[in-house]
């Protein structure tokens, strides 16, 4: 009997010391399940590799009316453009008309600087025709890298950015933002042909 009331006791104690085991929930991650995600988890986010679906350059191209040229073969021992890992060369071009001819001559002089501006959009124009040339489809272009513009000024004429916006405003109408670039907009003393603008160009493409 003795034995019994000391089991009993022993047994309450224990119960009384140790107390219901406890669960302790873990919270809920509130980034589990989303497509965003930090950085110590190591996870990569489910961002879209290829371009956005609304992206369609050569759309753009024919709600501006623009039909691109035949790119013009090179007149010397070079080549319009090289590629190297992921980005374009593009080799420097001028304003070349439909039926071949250049405008030519120096802006402040023989042309305005608005007349200048339609240069350089022309050119932008006959560069866009070199990458499609290069890429088969314009919406291969990731982003507009460099642009280096050259201008047949007149002396004391310093408006040539305003003029190399012809070829920046092309552009960013035709890529959006993948149109903005770093650029460089200089004034010549005199360019090969007496042409009046010729731009070169760096392009970041995709496979």
């Amino acid at each position: 009997m003795k034995r019994t009331v000391w089991a009993f006791i022993a047994l309450a104690l224990t119960l009384s010391c140790n107390g219901p085991s406890k669960t302790h929930d873990t919270p809920a991650d509130p980034s589990a399940g989303s497509g965003s995600q930090s950085a110590e988890s190591g996870e990569i986010s489910n961002a879209p590799d290829s371009p956005d679906p609304g992206y369609d350059p050569e759309a753009r191209l024919a709600e501006l009316g623009i039909d691109l040229p035949e790119a013009a073969t090179p007149v010397a021992n070079y080549v319009n453009a090289v590629r190297s890992g992921n980005l374009i060369f593009l080799a420097g071009k001028g304003p070349k008309q439909a039926d071949g001819t250049y405008i030519t001559g120096q802006v402040g002089t023989d042309l305005t600087e608005e007349e200048g501006y339609e240069a350089a959009r022309l050119t932008a124009i006959n560069q866009l025709a070199v990458l499609k040339a290069e890429l088969g489809n314009l919406d291969r272009v990731v982003r507009i890298v460099k642009v280096h513009g050259m201008v047949n000024a007149a002396p004391g004429f310093t408006n040539q950015p305003e003029v190399i916006n012809g070829f920046s405003d092309l552009m960013v109408a035709v890529f959006g933002d993948r149109g903005k670039h770093a650029r460089a907009a200089v004034g010549m003393g005199s360019l090969p042909r007496n042409i009046s603008v010729e731009v070169e160009a760096v392009v970041e493409v995709r496979d």
